[in-house]
């Protein structure tokens, strides 16, 4: 657990015009690597959490697995730590409540909340989907710390509704207490330009697909506060396994083997890891 309060070091990095880039990790090791390496907070991923299981992405992870993977990324730096926490892990506002309050405990300097029902990966209603943001922002504001809450609408990622419903609902999710507010993958940089213009709150964008040829600076001048991975490093991890396989198992190559040595590494991991108490 964090020996010091993370969220206000947290809230504090969210300035639009200047993202920070939350760097999502899917266990110690990555995690470490990447406070050694200059990340200024951590994020989980839900669906590389989903992948290191051996699962599929989407409502395959638990409350409870979710909330110990946090705990153990808490625990691996000193950097703040924020949960990619899917849909609350309920339909039931008051059972999201309980899921941020869970958080908290965790030692969460945040967590985000989609609009997205599992299995069947819908949209929820607008009306009940604004009720479970209301119901996380109270109980943010409830913890004993700072703590946050950044508020998604997933329907345009999703294909389930369009930008006109999106910039609906997070205007609706701001006035509700969210402290961010979340698009993933608008169809091009005026859908995120949209974004921003909708709230004076901080927004979060996402590098992935089409949005990973877009730069930091470009993010910047579009006012974006908060950038985040999502499970985008992961992939690329999985995708340097899915090729060095292609080579190994056909033609027995293994040239694309060559790979970070084990000293730098071991430093890495050194340099990133949780400071001992003092």
């Amino acid at each position: 657990m964090p020996r010091h309060d993370p969220g206000p070091a947290f809230r504090a990095l969210h300035n639009p015009g200047n993202p920070f880039i939350l760097a999502n990790a899917w266990d110690r090791g990555s995690a470490q690597m990447l406070a050694a390496l200059g990340a200024e907070a951590i994020g989980t991923s839900s669906a590389a959490h989903a992948f290191a299981l051996g699962r599929t992405d989407g409502g395959t992870v638990t409350r409870d697995e979710a909330l110990a993977h946090a705990q153990d990324l808490v625990c691996a730096t000193d950097l703040p730590v924020s949960g990619d926490f899917e849909n609350g892990f309920a339909d039931n506002p008051d059972d999201v409540a309980e899921t941020v309050r869970l958080a908290g405990e965790a030692g969460l300097a945040g967590i985000s909340i989609e609009d997205t029902s599992f299995p069947g990966a819908g949209a929820y209603d607008a009306e009940l989907a604004l009720e479970r943001i209301r119901a996380a922002s109270a109980a943010a504001r409830a913890l004993p710390r700072d703590f946050v809450l950044v508020a998604r609408a997933d329907g345009v990622m999703n294909g389930t509704y369009d930008m006109k419903e999106a910039i609906g609902r997070i205007k609706a999710f701001d006035a509700a207490g969210a402290d961010c507010l979340y698009v993933p993958l608008p169809p091009d940089m005026d859908g995120v330009k949209a974004v921003v213009a909708a709230t004076q709150k901080p927004v979060n964008a996402l590098a992935a697909g089409p949005f990973t040829k877009v730069s930091r600076q470009e993010f910047a001048a579009a006012h974006v506060a908060r950038i985040s991975l999502g499970s985008a490093l992961a992939r690329a991890t999985h995708r340097v396994i899915l090729e060095a396989a292609i080579e190994m198992f056909g033609p027995g190559d293994f040239s694309s083997l060559g790979g970070v040595s084990g000293d730098q590494i071991d430093l890495l991991l050194s340099e990133g890891a949780q400071s001992p108490p003092r």
